[in-house]
């Protein structure tokens, strides 16, 4: 009998990386910073310790098990539930992957930890690293993301910087927006400057849509967002909420399948129809039976209801 996955989640549609299958390579909300949008909620284990959280064969075996079955992703994600960088069998764990398919391997980070020169080898393999930078001086580094006292901004920026350098594949850099705390003309000029600095080969910007750690978080409106790319930079993207195309059940144990992404990330039914491949009736069911098991709980955000695992 296949082993049940405990790391991966998904495939799941990615607004940047269309179908991703998502692994876990730290426990839940291990993280360098607390960002206030966070969807996952407040980071609950702050830390700088790098160290293998998960053991690397266990991740390998896991992917070697779906892969063998199958599996259809555009990206093997690693992310998840806190900082990918924290593990420090990263480089292992792509190499391994590379072994194992051709699926492009992609790092979702909060780029605090591309200050250490071992960081930016351990990442070296990846196709695609998908860094984030959301202020453009500390006082807002510090208002948004709640970082250790250890990281300061300017570690940040110099990161990326060194990583640019030295990193053969694509950077794709996200800057996520909160409304009245990063948006105003002086924030944005720092922003443009320090992106200009790093020179990534995309930018992509993003803002509340979901629900956050903070609940006083607000969206930026879409129009505005527009604005904000004319000023920022000539690759800069605004990246909406994602419509999937990809319709395809993922697994015969629907309900903890479902579970199993709730954890990760809140969604909407549309969301859960996409990536399950189910109709509004069949998903209902699923959620419902997970919100009588209290399992899961619901939220309206924004004309939305979105659902998350507790």
């Amino acid at each position: 009998m296949a082993q049940k996955s405990k790391h991966l989640y998904g495939p799941v549609p990615s607004r940047r990386l269309g179908l991703s299958l998502g692994v876990d390579l730290v426990p839940f909300k291990t993280c360098t910073l607390d960002c206030i949008y966070c969807q996952l909620g407040k980071t609950t284990h702050k830390t700088l310790e790098r160290k293998e959280y998960v053991p690397v064969n266990d991740l390998i075996n896991e992917l070697k098990d779906v892969i063998e079955k199958g599996l259809k992703a555009d990206y093997i994600t690693l992310g998840g539930s806190g900082e990918p960088t924290l593990h420090s069998g990263i480089a292992g764990l792509i190499s391994g992957i590379k072994k194992l398919t051709s699926i492009p391997v992609a790092i979702l980070t909060n780029s605090t930890l591309f200050y250490l020169p071992e960081v930016r080898k351990d990442c070296s393999g990846a196709d695609v690293i998908l860094p984030s930078l959301d202020a453009g001086d500390q006082q807002t580094y510090e208002l948004i993301n709640r970082p250790l006292r250890q990281l300061t901004f300017d570690m940040l920026v110099e990161g990326l910087c060194a990583l640019k350098k030295e990193y053969l594949g694509q950077i794709w850099l996200e800057v996520f927006f909160v409304n009245n705390m990063n948006t105003d003309e002086a924030e944005i000029r720092k922003i443009a400057d320090a992106i200009k600095k790093i020179s990534p080969d995309k930018v992509h910007l993003n803002t509340a849509v979901r629900p956050t750690a903070q609940k006083d978080i607000e969206k930026v409106p879409p129009e505005k967002l527009d604005e904000i790319a004319r000023k920022l930079s000539p690759n800069c993207e605004v990246i909406a909420d994602y419509i999937s195309s990809h319709c395809r059940k993922q697994s015969s144990d629907v309900g903890q399948t479902l579970l199993s992404i709730l954890k990760r990330r809140p969604c909407t039914l549309n969301d859960i129809c996409s990536v399950l491949g189910l109709d509004a009736a069949e998903a209902c069911g699923y959620l419902d039976k997970l919100k009588q098991d209290g399992l899961i709980w619901s939220e309206n955000r924004q004309g939305k209801t979105y659902f998350g695992a507790v």
